[in-house]
């Protein structure tokens, strides 16, 4: 039947991690999106928050790695080794081994966003990056590109569906890809998919989708604010560094004048220095292992409401296909057509396939952000605890100099 009921009031509604309207007083704090996040030691018990956890039933195993750089006459580019183990049918050989650019990790999202549009499609990493901010060859950045195809592979060798399209086979095996047809074909489906939905208008959208699209972007607000701290954060440490390496560095000509003095001021060189250390690997976490998922997720929720937008058109052609096979009927008694039964087949296909993807997104949520907090936490604890230790060892030289100024006074 074709759905008639209104989407909630987003005032009055947030949304759980199943997707499940909930009442609550304020579905926009930071708090609450935190509580949602169910970061408890609760959730190890269910397999399913670890989607890498057991590795028993999987058959299927890719890895990124080995990054290298070709400089060519037109163009200088990266390439990343893509290793592969299976023992599926659906494979020739139980091993591979392929170098892949970004461009073509780029040209399989595509079209797997194209064969299977009712998935969710995990994403890339942005492919540009501002004008001087980033140098994509940089030794730091390829590193992060790196880790980040990587889990976007692992994502998709992880889906039940995803994971046997015959593009990402091709991916996997094939030594050369054929992209530019793929690409030509796809933009002709693309077009003729929007020239079908773009004549329906949804009537109402499902308060369990509505609930879904109010938690997108409540999560995609507060990450946003969550990155924008961040990155204030990391300049200001920047400053802040700069100013700690010159205050160490007087110590230490200030230890060449003072002979008397000059063990205590090259201690003191010596804790500002390791301060530094401190500070700067804490900086290096933050933009090389932090900032990444924050942006991954950020990328994850346009792709999510991408779905949920092709869904919505799903449901609108289907409910403008019926009323008028309605009209139709009651004009000349016609039988509602197939074409109206194949409409509503699409609809409830998408619906059951988002939901499924939703589930299984939420859950590598929750296990991403755990594991990103809990490796923040203790890597500050880390760093905190080789200060106290530089900063104690530093009070011990002083009160070892102590003694031995009275000890001369005496004698």
């Amino acid at each position: 039947q074709r759905p008639s009921a209104l989407c909630p009031p987003s005032s009055q509604e947030a949304t759980l991690t199943n997707g499940t309207p909930v009442e609550t007083s304020s579905p926009a704090s930071a708090s609450s999106l935190f509580n949602r996040l169910q970061l408890d030691n609760d959730l190890d018990a269910d397999g399913r928050d670890d989607p890498y956890a057991s590795t028993e039933t999987r058959d299927l195993f890719v890895t990124v790695d080995d990054p290298k750089k070709h400089v060519c006459t037109m163009e200088t580019y990266i390439t990343y080794r893509v290793s592969t183990k299976t023992t599926r049918i659906e494979f020739d050989l139980p091993e591979y081994c392929v170098r892949r650019r970004y461009q073509d990790f780029d040209w399989l999202r595509i079209k797997l966003e194209d064969s299977q549009p009712t998935h969710l499609i995990p994403p890339l990493p942005e492919k540009f990056v501002m004008k001087g901010v980033v140098d994509r060859f940089s030794e730091e950045f390829v590193e992060t590109r790196k880790k980040a195809l990587d889990k976007f592979l692992k994502r998709i060798a992880d889906h039940p569906v995803l994971s046997f399209n015959q593009h990402l086979n091709t991916f996997l095996s094939a030594k050369d890809l054929n992209k530019r047809q793929g690409l030509a074909l796809l933009s002709k489906v693309g077009e003729s998919v929007k020239n079908v939905a773009g004549g329906y208008k949804l009537r109402a959208r499902p308060p369990e989708y509505c609930a879904m699209g109010d938690y997108l972007d409540t999560f995609s607000q507060k990450l946003g604010t969550i990155d924008r701290i961040t990155q204030r954060i990391l300049k200001e440490q920047s400053e802040y560094l700069t100013e700690l390496r010159e205050y160490g560095t007087v110590y230490s000509s200030w230890a060449e004048s003072e002979e008397e003095l000059q063990r205590p001021l090259e201690g003191m060189a010596g804790c500002v220095t390791m301060y530094c250390r401190a500070l700067e690997d804490q900086s290096e976490n933050m933009s090389q292992d932090f900032l990444p998922v924050l942006r991954e997720y950020v990328l994850y929720i346009e792709s999510m409401k991408n779905v949920l937008r092709k869904r919505d058109q799903s449901q609108a052609e289907y409910e403008g296909r019926l009323e008028a096979a309605v009209v139709h009927k009651q004009e000349d008694r016609t039988p509602i057509p197939a074409e109206v039964e194949r409409c509503q087949d699409k609809m409830e296909c998408f619906n059951a396939d988002l939901k499924a993807d939703w589930e299984r997104w939420q859950s590598n949520k929750r296990h991403d952000f755990k594991q990103l907090l809990t490796g923040m936490a203790d890597k500050n604890i880390l760093c905190y605890e080789k200060c106290q230790a530089g900063w104690e060892s530093l009070i011990t030289l002083l009160q070892d100099k102590q003694t031995e100024d009275k000890m001369s006074e005496t004698n």
